[in-house]
């Protein structure tokens, strides 16, 4: 379940709620549209009754996403949905429960009062734990994790002490008695952090035309000089893109990211190479040794087990499209996967493609990409009512599924 998050127009004052996966903030009182951005991750922190204390947060890692493993000869993968605490400190609750449900959460600024307290465990180490990654057998090895499609933030729980107690500030009680002679606080706390939430404005960069896109587009387009952006620490930044033209009214163009790469720990240099690693039952052809080997995978967020069904097929079947740089004026599905994840997915789709897993598999530790380059494709997909059928394979996807990644 997502959590609800108060902010106020950078521009009006105006309080708007966002979902956690919003990126595109949008004031209903002024109109104007603004893009959120932080440098590594969203800071949240809970609201507390404790007015007038000195309140210390403590942090909770937030992942809400798909897991994904592969182990000894399977490639698995979870849903997790969780909030777990990020340091050592007994007698705090191990997990924030329903409270961030319950409750209106809000970015942390710089003007944010209190003291926080340092994230000190291992993220990966919180996350394989609650996966449960290890629920195979004991002497088969995980060759690989990733987490895909993942809304990965920091949310900060109030507490304040009070006559050698510690309190929940969120209920105003009591949780733990902490020793007269001991501050278990001085070392981990971090005073004023400088963390900022950026407000980007959604103008293009190339034309000062708005930048379209919905709440949780991760990339915006520009109908007017037909642009496509994505967001950066210095600003946005732009995508290499192609679209397949459709054919109907009830065309649908669905995102695709595809990159180019060469290969180390497995020489794949090429197409050729990855239908002889992979051991496909395909003839290879000649004109194979000389094309760009291209990772696909989908640009939004979708159940895993369908993210690997199409990342796999579009990547073995290395169609070429009749494509065209335009970008389609209506009915265009947004992209809610960054590219980040799709380079992420790339062992996993060599694991899912390759039919000796007990060859391969214990090579992905060794196994690394450098990426050539990379862009969104958009595919034409016919909306029957009931699924997205794409026009050239005719392979289909059920729009309940997609609703459902609307959500992850």
């Amino acid at each position: 379940m997502g959590f609800t998050v108060e902010q106020e127009c950078p521009q009006c004052g105006a309080p708007i709620e966002l979902d956690e996966t919003d990126h595109l903030l949008k004031c209903p009182y002024c109109n104007v549209q603004n893009f959120l951005f932080a440098p590594n991750y969203f800071r949240f922190v809970l609201p507390h009754k404790a007015s007038g204390k000195n309140i210390i947060y403590a942090p909770y890692l937030r992942f809400k996403g798909n897991a994904y493993y592969c182990q000894g000869r399977t490639i698995g993968h979870r849903v997790v949905d969780i909030t777990r605490v990020g340091l050592q400190f007994k007698g705090i609750p191990v997990s924030l429960g329903l409270r961030p449900q319950a409750l209106k959460m809000k970015f942390i600024t710089p003007d944010t009062e209190g003291e926080f307290l340092k994230f000190t465990l291992k993220a990966a180490d919180i996350l394989a734990k609650a996966a449960k990654l290890s629920s195979g057998s004991s002497s088969d090895r995980i060759f690989h994790r990733a987490y895909i499609g993942e809304t990965l933030s920091l949310i900060y729980f109030p507490m304040y002490v009070e006559k050698n107690r510690l309190f929940d500030a969120v209920l105003n009680r009591p949780m733990i008695n902490i020793p007269e002679d001991q501050d278990v606080f001085q070392s981990a706390i971090k005073k004023n952090p400088a963390w900022k939430l950026k407000f980007m404005a959604t103008l293009c960069p190339k034309c000062g035309w708005n930048l379209e896109g919905e709440r949780d587009s991760v990339v915006l387009t520009c109908g007017n000089c037909e642009t496509v952006w994505e967001a950066s620490k210095g600003g946005f930044v732009p995508v290499s893109f192609t679209a397949v033209p459709g054919e109907g009214d009830n065309t649908v163009y669905m995102p695709f990211w595809r990159t180019s790469v060469t290969g180390k720990g497995l020489e794949i240099n090429s197409f050729a190479d990855f239908i002889r690693i992979t051991n496909q039952p395909r003839v290879v052809g000649k004109e194979w040794e000389n094309e760009k080997m291209s990772f696909w995978s989908p640009a939004f967020k979708i159940r895993p087990k369908i993210f690997l069904k199409l990342s796999k097929m579009l990547t073995i079947s290395q169609r070429h499209f009749d494509t065209e740089e335009m970008i389609p004026k209506k009915n265009l599905y947004p992209v809610t996967l960054p590219r980040a994840e799709a380079v992420q997915a790339m062992k996993l789709t060599l694991a899912s493609s390759t039919l000796n897993k007990k060859k391969i598999l214990p090579l992905l530790p060794q196994v690394g990409f450098d990426v050539l380059d990379s862009g969104l494709v958009y595919l034409p997909f016919t909306d029957t009512g009931h699924e997205m059928v794409q026009q050239q394979m005719r392979v289909s996807i059920n729009k309940n599924t997609l609703e459902f990644g609307r959500k992850l």
